[in-house]
């Protein structure tokens, strides 16, 4: 789309989703469901699960469209440093930063509550780093997550691994955050669950507004009793910080 076309897209954002394909069909301004290829095209922190063979062939296509860009960029890839850039940062998108958008779901053990732990249990500095969906940014932190369990409790190293499978995609921090609450309740049932992450944005702070590097954004997402029950809430943002 041409900067014209889109100069009113920031009224957009009040929109739901299907307020907003419909004002977006309506202007002629709806992109394709599917590539070149006839492969379906789907948000930047959803999963679709490839194969070893589709993510190279992947990673092959991304290699030379990056070879592309160097020359648009005018990089000489005679210079050493630069030579490989292309098949490095494919390998990098596809395999690493973005990973969590091909791969399956972490398996996880789930083990009954025997002893009706009915209290917060709760692990916090878990790494986050994704990227910015908007410029392809890094997005660098911590969570935390706590909850009380009802019939089930998991390995608390498992948070560590289901963050960073929702991680590893492009992503705005509010939808990470709503991605592992619902993800968590869905497979613990649990009576409380509480998922918040502190972030540095490079989006802001290596480009736009080029805020201070301690710059950090705070979400939060409660269910359960941690969303009604104020004192356990409090209880549980204290023991996190």
């Amino acid at each position: 789309m041409r900067r014209a076309e889109i100069k009113n897209i920031a009224s957009y954002v009040d929109l739901d989703d299907d307020e907003l394909e419909r004002q977006l069909i309506s202007e002629g301004l709806t992109f394709p469901v599917v590539n070149t290829s006839g492969h379906e095209l789907f948000d930047a922190n959803g999963n679709r699960e490839l194969s070893e063979t589709e993510r190279q062939l992947m990673s092959d296509q991304l290699e030379e469209k990056f070879s592309e860009i160097f020359d648009i960029l005018r990089i000489d890839r005679n210079d050493p440093n630069s030579t490989d850039t292309p098949h490095r940062l494919a390998k990098m998108w596809v395999g690493e930063l973005m990973a969590g958008r091909f791969e399956a779901p972490p398996r996880i053990a789930v083990f009954p509550n025997r002893k009706k732990v009915d209290e917060l249990v709760i692990s916090k500095g878990i790494k986050v780093m994704s990227i910015c969906s908007h410029h392809w940014q890094p997005i660098t932190g911590t969570c935390a997550i706590g909850y009380v369990p009802r019939a089930k409790v998991i390995g608390l190293s498992k948070f560590t691994r289901i963050v960073e499978w929702f991680a590893r995609r492009g992503q705005i921090q509010e939808e990470l955050g709503e991605q592992i609450a619902d993800y968590l309740v869905r497979m613990l049932d649990p009576v409380a669950l509480g998922v918040v992450i502190s972030s540095k944005h490079y989006c802001m702070i290596a480009r736009g507004v080029e805020a201070h590097e301690s710059s950090e954004m705070v979400t939060s997402v409660m269910r359960g009793e941690l969303a009604t029950n104020p004192s356990l809430r409090a209880e549980f943002l204290q023991l996190i910080q």
